[in-house]
C-alpha cells in the first residue's frame, strides 16, 4: 500500500476465485500488460477496463485458489489494485501478494461489501470503512515487517532497500 490509509472502489467477486481467472492461461505467454487486460474477464468482462489505481478487489472464501502462478498477483498490481480483501485466501496466493507488493487483507465482513462501494482501508489498524454503507469491518492486520515489505513494492525491492541501508552504515 502506498500509504497507511487508502480509499477506492470495491470490485466484488465470490468464493473460490482461482488464479486462472486472475491470470488466464491462454495469455500467459504474452506481456504482463496483455495478461492484465484479461484479468478476471471470465467473471466480469469489464473489470480490467473499469478498475483504476487505488481500487480494491473483494472476494469471498479461498480467494486465489489453484496454481501457484505469481502472475495472478502481478496483474492486479499492474492494474493498480491497492489491496485484495477476502474472507480467506489460498496460502500461495496470499504469500505471492506480499512478495509482489500487493496487500492481502483477511476480513470476515467482506461479504457485506458490494461492487462500487467506496472503501477506506487501514491495514495497520486492521480496519476497513465502507463509506457507501457507513459500516466498519475488522480485518487481520498485516504485521509491521510484512507491511513494510508491501510498502517497498514487494520482497525484491524490500531486500534491495535493506542491502542499501547496510551499505550506507558500513
Amino acid at each position: 500500500m502506498n500509504a497507511d490509509r487508502r480509499s477506492g472502489r470495491a470490485f466484488v467477486f465470490g468464493d473460490n476465485v482461482d488464479t486462472d481467472a486472475l491470470a488466464p492461461g491462454l495469455y500467459m505467454k504474452g506481456s504482463i500488460e496483455t495478461l492484465a487486460r484479461h484479468c478476471l474477464e471470465a467473471l466480469d468482462s469489464g473489470f480490467a477496463g473499469a478498475v483504476r489505481p487505488g481500487d480494491f478487489v473483494v472476494g469471498g472464501e479461498n480467494f486465489g485458489m489453484g496454481s501457484s502462478r505469481e502472475q495472478a498477483a502481478m496483474v492486479l498490481r499492474q492494474l493498480g489494485v491497492e489491496a485484495v480483501i477476502a474472507r480467506s485466501f489460498a496460502g500461495l496466493f496470499f504469500r505471492n501478494c506480499l512478495n509482489l507488493g500487493l496487500a492481502p487483507l483477511e476480513c470476515a465482513g467482506a461479504g457485506s461489501i458490494q461492487s462500487g462501494d467506496v472503501l477506506t482501508v487501514d491495514p495497520v489498524a486492521g480496519r476497513i470503512i465502507n463509506r457507501s454503507r457507513a459500516q466498519t469491518y475488522s480485518c487481520v492486520p498485516i504485521p509491521d515487517h510484512l507491511l513494510e515489505m508491501v510498502k517497498d513494492g514487494g520482497l525484491l525491492p524490500h531486500l534491495a532497500k535493506k542491502l542499501e541501508r547496510q551499505r550506507d552504515v558500513s
